[in-house]
């Protein structure tokens, strides 16, 4: 079963605030990654920029979100979909971009290949993007 925004920022010891919950809403009711534009953009109730920017931060910081790099110059977020905390986020999967739509899906199921680094490198984050077209656009371009 699908959390609620309320299920989310208690489990992440969040306060409920108006402007927290129709954030979450927007990103329960999406497959894929919003950037702050299309968050702002979609609200019902407009919020300053400064607002949901400190909003989308706590839900980096917390672990409710995941920040989503394609090969736009403005960063996205998604939802977390295992449990993250401040101190660790699990995100080693793909991202797909779809070159019709636009829209940046994280492919959970398919994990980062390995990878050797030089001696002495560490790995803090790794952000592989695969482009293509998507299933839906794919299907409907097949129509």
């Amino acid at each position: 079963m699908k959390n609620t925004a309320a299920q989310i920022l208690t489990q992440y010891q969040l306060r409920h605030t108006a402007c927290r919950v129709a954030i979450l809403d927007l990103f329960l009711a999406q497959s894929f990654a919003l950037a702050q534009a299309d968050i702002e953009k979609n609200l019902d109730t407009e919020y300053d920029r400064v607002t949901v920017y400190r909003t989308l931060r706590s839900f980096l910081d917390k672990g409710v979100l995941h920040k989503v790099l394609d090969s736009s110059s403005t960063p996205k977020f998604a939802l977390c979909t295992s449990t993250c905390t401040s101190q660790t986020h699990n995100h080693q999967h793909l991202h797909f971009k779809c070159e019709i739509c636009n829209q940046t899906t994280c492919l959970d199921k398919l994990g980062v290949p390995a990878l050797t680094l030089p001696e002495g490198y560490q790995v803090q984050e790794i952000n592989v993007l695969v482009q293509g077209v998507c299933k839906g656009c794919a299907t409907q371009a097949a129509v």
